[in-house]
């Protein structure tokens, strides 16, 4: 049990900002975590993360054990971009799920990951995502950092939530989009009409799209775009552009998903990412490879102009 008695110099601030500060073993997504789970109290009673903290409050925290991680280490082949002791930067393929969930016991990234790495992940991402940092859908290819230790995780979380990793995708979408580059500027939240959709809706959370053509296809009514996303809300790149008219080729659930290619799910690839190392600080810029399917498209395309 960790108890902090708040100073005059922090008040008023938020009790999970305040506590990411004090606790550096712990990441801002942890600490919200804990409080939720009621294992964080202010005065021996229970919080919530936007709570401001005044002078002299008794914060209790009770501290979690690394916990032993049920997973099955799967020899599952994955295409790895780069490793060191600290990470592991992996071009995740198509169809594959990042983590276990309802449906998906087994046969996820995190399986494949695990029989690499031997056990050397780190374990803030919970007993079902150790070492996630950052996650693709399912049916989106392409680089993906996983962390090995708890110090990359948080150094790395801290990255994405700054805003100071840049991710780049590649898009085929439908339509011949006019302008050669544009922002969509709109939150994004849970769907009014279906709430295992997300929508753009005023009350969603801040979400912003950058985009420029890489090539249009008229023949095909198609465009492809290079897209690079400043926030990652769920499902971000596919609503954005759905709600502007240009829906990803393939995305069953966000358009009709009918195409010539008969692509099941969205043709979306994460083609390259921007970090610092997050311990040696080195910059780096690595890139995924295009899945096949998807070079054969655009070569169709390519060939067909």
């Amino acid at each position: 049990m960790k108890q902090i008695i708040v100073d005059k110099e922090n008040i008023n601030k938020r009790i999970d900002a305040y506590l990411a500060i004090k606790s550096k073993d712990l990441s801002r997504v942890a600490i919200q975590r804990l409080i939720s789970e009621e294992k964080i109290l202010v005065n021996n009673k229970k919080t919530k993360s936007s709570y401001k903290v005044q002078e002299g409050d008794l914060i209790t925290l009770e501290e979690e054990k690394p916990k032993e991680v049920d997973l099955k280490a799967q020899d599952i082949p994955i295409e790895i971009i780069y490793e060191d002791n600290d990470i592991i930067v992996v071009n995740k393929p198509k169809g594959m799920v990042v983590h276990p969930a309802n449906g998906n016991p087994d046969g996820t990234l995190v399986n494949a990951i695990m029989a690499i790495c031997k056990g050397s992940l780190s374990g803030i991402g919970g007993e079902l995502r150790p070492g996630i940092v950052h996650r693709l859908d399912k049916d989106t290819s392409g680089i993906l950092i996983v962390a090995k230790n708890d110090k990359a995780h948080i150094v790395l979380s801290n990255q994405i939530k700054n805003h100071e990793v840049q991710k780049t995708y590649i898009a085929l979408v439908r339509g011949i989009v006019k302008e050669n580059e544009a922002t969509i500027n709109m939150p994004i939240g849970r769907s009014n009409k279906d709430r295992k959709k997300m929508d753009v809706v005023k009350t969603g959370k801040d979400a912003i799209t950058h985009f420029k053509v890489l090539e249009r296809y008229h023949k095909h009514n198609c465009t492809l775009l290079e897209v690079r996303i400043e926030t990652g809300r769920t499902h971000q790149i596919r609503v954005h552009l759905s709600h502007i008219g240009y829906p990803v080729v393939g995305d069953e659930v966000y358009s009709s998903g009918k195409n010539e290619w008969n692509i099941k799910g969205q043709a979306l690839h994460a083609k390259s990412l921007k970090f610092k190392h997050p311990i040696t600080k080195k910059e780096m810029f690595l890139e995924a490879r295009l899945p096949k399917y998807f070079e054969n498209v655009i070569h169709d395309l390519e060939s067909d102009k």
